[in-house]
């Protein structure tokens, strides 16, 4: 995979990402599952999924890149959409604090702008 144009980076972040997505669905499944009630439980495991998921995403979009170097946008798109996301999910638990909530519809607007962004890369010729 190419490092140029911030990909290394990226993929730094999205391996980081990955081992937070682990190490946080571990400690939920173990410490918190006899802490917290079902639905705030559901809640931080959802946002462990999407953060997982979308820690695919960053890669398919990096190995994009070689030959679509638009969509590393895709990738950083993702990231955002992630710490957005699934670190307001994993604050509402934390915090009980519901107003949080509110924010997370902004990460989702992150990822699913990342998978257009990706869409769009892809839809170009290829680069030489």
């Amino acid at each position: 995979m190419k490092a140029a144009g911030g990909g290394r980076a990226l993929g730094v972040l999205g391996a980081a990402l990955g081992f937070l997505a682990l190490a946080l669905g571990a400690f939920g499944a173990h410490a918190l599952k006899s802490r917290l009630e079902p639905a705030m439980l559901e809640i931080f495991e959802t946002g462990v999924r999407y953060q997982f998921y979308h820690v695919f995403a960053i890669f398919i979009a990096l190995w994009a890149a070689e030959r679509h170097p638009r969509a590393r946008l895709a990738g950083w798109l993702f990231v955002v959409g992630i710490v957005i996301f699934s670190g307001s999910l994993y604050l509402l638990v934390a915090t009980g604090q519901r107003w949080l909530g509110a924010i997370t519809p902004i990460g989702g607007l992150a990822l699913l702008a990342g998978w257009i962004a990706l869409a769009l890369a892809l839809l170009r010729p290829p680069a030489p």
